[in-house]
């Protein structure tokens, strides 16, 4: 079923450009964030993140092993013409992406493990408070630092990429 959500999750990842799914030359889950929320925020902050996850090679490039593991397993679990289990843009947390400004906060961060907070604020007022902020938990790999979760809420209910896969797997 082709949803809106779904459309303009298909319409950011067809119109993504290539050239920017490299990942930052710093490696710290800052910096990464800072770029790609640099990015999301260009022209009218309505281009998205969903380069993030656009391919296999984006995937690989920004999130951990294991995440993109249980992201592929659940993507072969979605039976052939159905929508996968991640249909809007997780990096900002919408189905029409809004990014104005940015604020990146790293609220933990250890040698291995980092959580990173980022609150948006879009050119449109229709968010709670607490949709606006995303929070990735980062770990650190043979390759770098790569996102293992991004949490965040929609209207007011709290979700996780790695919930959802998860459950996914369970239908």
């Amino acid at each position: 079923m082709l949803t809106r959500r779904t459309f303009v999750a298909a319409s950011l990842l067809a119109t993504a450009s290539p050239a920017f799914a490299v990942m930052p030359a710093a490696s710290d889950p800052v910096t990464i964030l800072t770029a790609i929320y640099t990015r999301a925020a260009k022209g009218k902050g309505d281009g998205g993140g969903a380069f993030v996850i656009e391919t296999k090679a984006a995937k690989a490039q920004y999130l951990s092993k294991a995440l993109n593991g249980l992201w592929a397993k659940a993507d072969a679990h979605t039976p052939k013409g159905d929508v996968g289990p991640i249909d809007f843009d997780p990096v900002t947390n919408s189905q029409e992406p809004d990014v104005k400004s940015f604020k990146v906060d790293a609220e933990k961060m250890e040698a291995d493990k980092a959580i990173i907070a980022v609150t948006i604020t879009g050119h449109r007022n229709d968010r709670k408070p607490a949709d606006q902020i995303m929070r990735y938990d980062f770990v650190r790999e043979a390759n770098g630092w790569r996102i293992d979760d991004i949490k965040g809420s929609s209207d007011g209910e709290a979700w996780s990429i790695r919930k959802m896969l998860t459950d996914s797997l369970k239908s």
